[in-house]
């Protein structure tokens, strides 16, 4: 296996806890553990992907869908990437990062194999703490980009933080934010409305359209959207710190 270069933001990880990468075709998981689980986590990553991989071997459109797709499966992540997009209004496969994400954190917490655990997958990532934690947010050219962080209390544990940009990164967005930051109970769902709110914003104008829509959502804890010099910050109980 040949590993692509370490991303950036992964080097400027500060924790107690043993961090360890784990790739397998197109997935590169940066996790962090209470000891070294590489070789678990592979076994469950592989476990993970193979009943998404054999659905989209069926049913090509799971794959290209930019819009919800019904699927015939009544559980599994497929069922959970389904259900994301739906809740989004965007396609299945937006959601894939955080689904496999939170599939990996949550089976390595259920095996017994750590009580803590943090998995990133692309820029989304999914945490399971007993204490509080600071996820930076990356915002390409912004003056806020690497010096703002959100705080994810863990009172709200496990949940995801996903990121999607119109400037940055492989993701798919057809808008112009910066970055657009989504937290949420779900790590899956919290993927797909991350892309579909990266969608709707083409500028600092579009903040308005955001709020109007995050109203609406369940199980949201808050949303940032920052757009070159100008930043959103929704959610009671959300706060950013400097980092």
């Amino acid at each position: 296996m040949k590993y692509s270069q370490v991303p950036f933001y992964r080097t400027s990880v500060t924790t107690s806890l043993k961090s360890f990468r784990v790739v397998y075709r197109e997935s590169d998981l940066f996790v962090l553990a209470e000891k070294d689980l590489s070789f678990e986590t592979l076994k469950i990553l592989v476990e993970t992907r193979k009943p998404l991989e054999e659905y989209i071997l069926k049913h090509k459109e799971f794959l290209h869908s930019k819009v919800p797709v019904g699927v015939y499966e009544k559980e599994g992540i497929v069922k959970k990437m389904a259900l994301a997009g739906k809740i989004a209004g965007v396609g299945p496969m937006a959601s894939v990062a955080g689904a496999i994400a939170q599939e990996v954190g949550e089976k390595l917490i259920k095996k017994g194999l750590t009580s803590q655990v943090v998995v990133e997958n692309g820029g989304d990532v999914f945490l399971s703490l007993k204490k509080d934690a600071v996820v930076t947010i990356f915002a390409g050219d912004s003056p806020f980009s690497g010096k703002v962080g959100v705080v994810i209390k863990k009172e709200i544990m496990p949940c995801g933080v996903c990121t999607s940009s119109g400037k940055v990164g492989h993701s798919l967005s057809f808008g112009r934010a910066d970055a657009v930051t989504v937290v949420h109970k779900d790590t899956a769902i919290a993927d797909a409305l991350a892309t579909s709110f990266g969608n709707m914003v083409t500028s600092a104008r579009d903040f308005k359209k955001i709020v109007k829509k995050a109203k609406k959502l369940k199980n949201l804890f808050g949303i940032i959207v920052i757009v070159e010099d100008k930043i959103l910050v929704y959610g009671k109980d959300l706060k950013l710190k400097t980092v």
